[in-house]
């Protein structure tokens, strides 16, 4: 078996959550995996590149089974994913960022968005990097072409959201898992970030995965 963690937009391989998950997988003898999603090209950051990264690695390493943990956008990349590769068994998504683009965009505002098709750079903060780095609007483009709906393999999914999420409202999960026989969804007193319930996490995904979690 295998784990792989995806991390989030304007995220990196070293996050809060992928750091968590590496040390507690380690306890337990599990190795993780934690590929950079922006391949030092933020900038030109699409969904297909990312989830073509994630299915060219699954597909080099043979993997006969695979276990995706994903954060936000990389909930996301993890679904399309599982809906393309019969190796990965097994989702867990984190505060997953289904119908990102109708959340986002109306909090940029109509003249920002405009702004950004017409000159094809919009700047967008990196937490993983500590600045604002330019991304081009084919981003935009591109995530137009992946509607949640399309998303029908019955790959066993928990998802993990905060109930005070003003980045992705929970109802974006609600409404996911309503029409998914095969996904549950555990909701938690936190926000987007979920760094201040890790261990309910933790506990939550031992107990999904058949992982037994060693006592704190």
């Amino acid at each position: 078996m295998s784990v792989i963690y995806l991390h989030g937009f304007g995220s990196g391989p070293q996050s809060a959550k992928a750091t968590f998950f590496r040390q507690r997988l380690e306890q337990i003898g599990i190795p993780l995996q934690v590929p950079d999603l922006n391949q030092d090209q933020f900038s030109q950051l699409t969904l297909t590149r990312q989830i073509q990264q994630v299915c060219k690695q699954l597909a080099e390493s043979a993997y006969p089974s695979v276990t995706l943990i994903g954060s936000s956008l990389g909930g996301v990349v993890a679904a399309w994913v599982a809906e393309r590769q019969a190796c990965v068994e097994r989702l867990i998504l984190l505060a997953p960022a289904f119908g990102f683009l109708g959340h986002w965009l109306p909090r940029l505002g109509a003249e920002a968005v405009e702004t950004w098709q017409r000159t094809g750079l919009l700047p967008v903060f990196h937490y993983g990097e500590g600045r604002p780095l330019p991304l081009e609007y084919k981003f935009v483009t591109d995530a137009q072409n992946y509607p949640d709906g399309l998303l029908r393999r019955p790959v066993p999914t928990l998802i993990l959201h905060g109930i005070r999420d003003e980045t992705i409202p929970i109802q974006a999960s609600r409404d996911y898992v309503a029409h998914r026989p095969w996904a549950q969804l555990i909701p938690l007193e936190s926000d987007h970030a979920l760094t201040d319930v890790l261990e309910p996490i933790w506990q939550a995904t031992c107990h999904f995965c058949g992982w037994a979690a060693p006592s704190l």
